[in-house]
């Protein structure tokens, strides 16, 4: 049995997106942990920090427009390479705003920041690898009606006018008698 068309590519495209997301899970979750943190209680060790990010942010963006998506994929990869470049750019406004006007103007710009950080993650979960579908199981329609389904038919319209009467004649044992024909009924036929 050979491999479907397209399995090899497949493979091939998540395995390149899992070498770019090695290296690219430990960036944003030390950015998220930036973001999380009031910017105004920054030190200098964060602030010196966020460049080296914002730089691996960058390479990977740029693995990434260089990895062929397969078929039926693009939109979703070219959607991973839009919010790689977006949050390069929003952690490089937010350098810049530390940098030059400091943490009470960097901190208007978090809530940008941390949803192009999620936009990366939304992404990348978009692109995550679909299961294959299962071929349906079809049975084939029978002709006719099944003697069980008959059955069942029978019993439930045998115990309902045997409840019907009981209730009228208010005769408990036809009424019961009714109850346990209706109930065998469902019993018998399970679809």
């Amino acid at each position: 049995m050979g491999q479907r068309l397209g399995t090899g590519e497949r493979q091939r495209y998540a395995s390149e997106l899992a070498g770019l997301w090695s290296g690219l899970s430990t960036t944003l979750g030390r950015l998220e942990a930036i973001a999380a943190d009031s910017l105004e209680q920054l030190d200098d060790g964060a602030l010196e920090e966020l460049p080296g990010l914002q730089y691996a942010l960058h390479r990977a963006g740029e693995l990434a427009v260089g990895i062929e998506p397969p078929p039926g994929a693009e939109s979703a990869h070219a959607e991973l390479a839009a919010a790689l470049a977006e949050a390069r750019d929003a952690t490089g406004e937010v350098i810049e705003a530390l940098e030059t006007a400091g943490p009470a103007a960097a901190a208007s710009l978090v809530h940008e920041w941390r949803g192009a950080l999620f936009r990366v993650r939304l992404a990348r979960y978009r692109l995550r690898p679909q299961p294959e579908p299962l071929p349906a199981e079809r049975e084939e329609p029978r002709e006719g009606v099944s003697r069980t389904a008959l059955a069942a038919t029978v019993l439930v319209f045998a115990g309902t006018v045997a409840f019907t009467g009981g209730a009228i004649l208010a005769a408990w044992p036809l009424w019961a008698l009714g109850l346990v024909l209706v109930a065998a009924g469902f019993l018998l036929y399970r679809p």
